[in-house]
């Protein structure tokens, strides 16, 4: 299906029972992948302030779980690329990882940034603003995060929760039912034909009984015809610092465009409403 089409999808999808969401700057949420992280050391507090200066709907963090089961947002499984310390997070304490900097390789200005807990992260969160917290191990994060939520006092009708694992989104789901919980997936192609099937996300989605998906943004098989045999209702993508592509998933109908430069895609959006 070719971009000259895109006019056809919002009809196409309410045809075909898949929700569209159009509300906002154009349609849908942006949100800041890992804070402003084009400009800005993800996953810090620095990033997290300067999407929300840069007019984001809504952040997203990335959390793991600590040698000490503590929740600490940093998105690879060491610290090697943001700190320099190889260890893995799962063989640190929390305040072993707190004391590492992880600012100061993107910018000298950075310097003194450490990673935030999932409390600093949500008060930053202002009215009417979201925050998506991704997941990134298997479900024994889900207590110790479903604690620390609760400590927060966050508004459950701000949050919306993904993770890749499935048994860890399922997890939650079930206990969070009033929260948006996405399963997460990327799009490869191998040997010539694209992974997963929609055959297989179809699967995974009534298996996990998820509210719906976030995409890799591929426009070459995400179509209407693809989420309708899929039987995705709601689904957002990521990562999209292409205007092109964020025009098309606009007109596709997700629920929200994560991208690492909020104020300069919805620029690019605000161009072409």
């Amino acid at each position: 299906m070719t971009r000259s089409r895109l006019s056809l999808f919002p009809i196409l999808l309410a045809l075909a029972g898949v929700g569209v969401m159009t509300s906002l700057s154009g349609a849908q949420i942006i949100v800041g992948h890992r804070g402003a992280s084009h400009d800005a050391p993800e996953n810090t507090l620095a990033s997290f302030e300067l999407a929300w200066r840069q007019g984001a709907d809504g952040i997203e963090g990335d959390f793991h779980l600590t040698k000490d089961r503590r929740l600490i947002c940093v998105h690879d499984y060491d610290m090697k690329r943001v700190s320099g310390d190889p260890r893995k997070v799962v063989d640190l304490t929390f305040d072993e990882i707190r004391s590492l900097d992880v600012g100061k390789w993107k910018a000298p200005e950075f310097a003194g940034e450490h990673p935030p807990t999932l409390e600093e992260m949500l008060a930053t969160v202002p009215a009417g603003g979201r925050a998506v917290v991704e997941l990134k191990t298997g479900p024994e994060i889900v207590d110790p995060f479903l604690s620390e939520l609760g400590d927060a006092g966050f508004a459950h009708d701000k949050l919306v929760v993904i993770a890749f694992n499935e048994a860890t989104i399922a997890a939650c789901k079930r206990r969070l039912p009033e929260v948006k919980c996405h399963w997460l997936t990327g799009i490869k192609k191998k040997q010539g034909a694209w992974t997963p099937t929609v055959g297989e996300v179809g699967e995974s989605v009534r298996r996990a009984s998820v509210d719906g998906v976030g995409f890799q943004g591929v426009p070459e098989v995400l179509d209407a015809g693809f989420l309708q045999e899929a039987g995705i209702r709601e689904f957002h993508v990521w990562t999209i610092d292409d205007a092109a592509d964020a025009r098309y998933f606009r007109e596709l109908g997700a629920l929200g465009i994560t991208t690492n430069r909020p104020a300069w895609l919805r620029e690019q959006l605000e161009k072409t409403p």
